[in-house]
């Protein structure tokens, strides 16, 4: 048990870490943007290789390597969209008559070219370790990108705690997009499924015919899988979850989802 304090404990403070400098490069300045994506474009390519050159790596540094790189790809995905670099068709707000499905849509044309990115980046794992015995990286970004995705369907669907201090200035539009509701039929499914997932990762790390690169390749996805499972109980809570992150924050007012500026699209 005690050996795997180390990579949960390395999973936790990455996650914490990289969420929050993600927060701060997307709180600058718009003129800083450009070179902040430049960065981390670089720091993109050198997590690709870091995945290739660790995917027949089935040491714990193999595993340590290819979990963080992973996390690396996917930081460059929501920097990307958040900077407003990659988003959809159509990045802008929503007119209050547009319900149901129709607002789906308007939802999905703000982001469609951030999802076909996703979806790159995660043809370009598997590519990489195609074949290979170090699949951390291919189950660090795949759990990455359906947390994400079950979050933004519960944001859309309502929850409690919007968060909207999370999204920038120039991102204010998306908040028409988010309904604040005490409870909705899918999270209960995501909470249950992570938690399922959370178990079972746990298991098979605590498994005595688990290899220690095993062992610390699953801890690390466990742990991950526990934190996305956390970061869905934090939108429905009454708890003041984003302190977690206020050091990232600008010293600014949120953009409340029911304001008149949350519904403004950008110029107007």
């Amino acid at each position: 048990m005690g050996a795997l304090v180390a990579p949960a404990l390395f999973a936790v403070l990455l996650w914490w870490a990289a969420t929050g400098l993600v927060l701060i490069l997307q709180h600058r300045p718009r003129r800083t943007h450009p070179r902040s994506m430049v960065a981390a474009s670089l720091v993109l390519v050198g997590a690709l290789w870091a995945i290739g050159a660790s995917a027949d790596d089935t040491t714990e540094t193999g595993a340590y390597w290819a979990f963080t790189a992973a996390v690396a790809v996917w930081g460059w995905q929501e920097m990307s969209y958040y900077m407003g670099f990659v988003s959809g068709p159509k990045p802008a707000a929503c007119a209050p008559s547009v319900r149901g499905f129709d607002r789906f849509l308007a939802a999905l044309a703000t982001s469609l070219w951030h999802e076909f990115a996703i979806l790159l980046g995660g043809l370009a794992i598997l590519c990489l370790t195609w074949g290979q015995d170090n699949r951390v990286a291919l189950w660090t970004y795949g759990l990455l990108v359906l947390a994400n995705a079950s979050a933004r369907l519960n944001l859309f669907l309502g929850v409690r705690n919007l968060h909207a201090e999370f999204l920038p200035a120039h991102l204010g539009y998306l908040a028409c997009y988010l309904n604040r509701r005490l409870m909705n039929p899918l999270f209960p499914v995501s909470v249950s499924l992570g938690t399922a997932a959370t178990v079972l990762l746990a298991r098979a790390a605590l498994a005595p015919e688990a290899a220690p690169d095993g062992m610390v390749g699953l801890t690390l996805v466990a742990t991950l899988a526990a934190l996305a499972t956390l970061e869905h109980w934090f939108l429905m809570l009454p708890l003041p979850s984003a302190a977690l992150w206020n050091w990232s924050l600008p010293g600014r007012a949120p953009v409340a989802a029911d304001t008149p500026e949350a519904h403004r699209a950008p110029g107007e």
